[in-house]
């Protein structure tokens, strides 16, 4: 499924509420991006149950993220089968709280409740994202950014007037 699943409001957030209410999602799997379609698109899997009542079925669910601090897939880098053996390893375990694994996370009904329902939960620490301290000067980023345009537009000023010289046009 596409990922906005996990946080749309209005219809979205009442079909999730109801899924909780008459199934147990007891799992989401985040994939990586890019492997169904373009490259930005996100997507997950969700595992479910029917409960036996229509009320109170999912008492916690597990978050499992295979997109954080993964690499890049598509045509050339495809994901593969092992790419899914850790996951498999946490979501077949006896005892998932036992499972040390970063990437593998729960939250109880109550703490998705108290999100309005959203399970755009789970996610770990994205390594290639700075901190805010970490960040540059936002003047000077932006003042860099200015002279490397210049220096792109003077470049392009000199190609366009060798060109002219080179066909006789001036």
């Amino acid at each position: 499924m596409p990922d906005n699943v996990l946080f749309a409001d209005g219809d979205g957030a009442n079909i999730r509420a109801d899924l909780m209410e008459k199934c147990n999602l007891h799992t989401v799997l985040r994939l990586p991006t890019g492997i169904f379609y373009a490259q930005g698109v996100k997507t997950i899997v969700l595992f479910f149950t029917r409960g036996t009542t229509d009320k109170g079925n999912t008492k916690e669910v597990w978050f499992y993220d295979l997109r954080t601090n993964m690499q890049s897939f598509g045509k050339t880098t495809p994901l593969k089968q092992e790419h899914f053996e850790d996951f498999f390893k946490a979501y077949t375990a006896e005892d998932r709280k036992a499972v040390n694994d970063e990437r593998f996370s729960v939250f109880t009904r109550k703490q998705i409740k108290e999100k309005n329902d959203s399970l755009d939960l789970g996610l770990i620490r994205d390594d290639s994202i700075l901190d805010y301290d970490d960040l540059q000067d936002p003047i000077e980023s932006g003042e860099a950014v200015v002279a490397q345009f210049e220096e792109a537009v003077d470049l392009i000023l000199c190609v366009v007037k060798e060109l002219k010289s080179l066909s006789g046009n001036k």
